[in-house]
């Protein structure tokens, strides 16, 4: 059981650490995101991804700094946003409301011990109120487990996913992990490179909530191969 840095220790890495938070049409919860991430970190990037709403301005009025990424999906978003982040470590959460901000200090500590250079949150570990309940969330659940058992299988590790879009890296591991995927695969090459790379991989838990708002911008119907595909490649070549 992780138990919660205390106020003390936050102050610790406010200073070391930027958050970026992908989002495209997400102006009802984006504000509300920010602001409480700012309690953790005094750099906070919001990468747009070209969203037709007031996502940007929402969170520029909370003190973030807003990106716009080319519009090839989140793992475009992610290598946008890798030049403007000066910190030493950098947290990866979403902007629709499914991250707690509050999991931070969490995320940080393995980071902060020295313990590992990449810190996946886990739902498998945290509890999800997104991937129960119908076929496409049956399928996800599947289709995750399936991929994260292959990883564990060629890199003889034991993990519990690898689909989470929540977690710390080291900002000297990222950009030498040297990421390619677009959309959401970005995920699963980030677990893979780094463990392909010889770099230590953690988890620790963290809940996943329904989106506050609106509906999910993934199709797992239309996107399946996508996993796949990028599965053999970063797993084989």
């Amino acid at each position: 059981m992780f138990a919660m840095p205390d106020q003390e220790s936050v102050h610790e890495f406010f200073d070391l650490v930027a958050v970026v938070i992908p989002a495209k049409d997400e102006e009802k919860t984006i504000g509300g995101i920010v602001e409480k991430t700012k309690k953790y970190a005094r750099d906070v990037i919001v990468v747009d991804g070209h969203s037709v709403d007031a996502t940007s301005s929402e969170a520029l009025k909370k003190g973030a700094v807003v990106i716009r990424d080319h519009g090839l999906g989140k793992g475009d978003a992610i290598r946008s946003s890798i030049p403007m982040i000066t910190k030493k470590f950098v947290i990866f959460l979403d902007g629709d409301g499914s991250h707690d901000p509050d999991d931070i200090p969490r995320l940080m500590e393995p980071l902060l011990k020295n313990e590992a250079d990449h810190v996946s949150g886990s739902r498998l570990l945290g509890g999800s109120s997104e991937l129960h309940g119908g076929f496409d969330e049956f399928l996800r659940l599947m289709g995750s487990s399936l991929i994260t058992a292959l990883i564990g299988w060629k890199f003889k590790i034991r993990i519990s996913e690898s689909q989470n879009g929540f977690r710390a890296i080291k900002t000297d591991v990222l950009k030498d992990l040297g990421l390619k995927e677009n959309g959401t695969t970005v995920e699963q090459e980030m677990i893979i490179k780094t463990l392909k790379k010889g770099y230590r991989l953690a988890e620790v838990p963290a809940h996943e909530y329904r989106r506050t708002f609106g509906v999910s911008h993934i199709r797992i119907g239309k996107v399946w191969w996508r996993y796949l595909y990028s599965l053999i490649k970063n797993l084989l070549f």
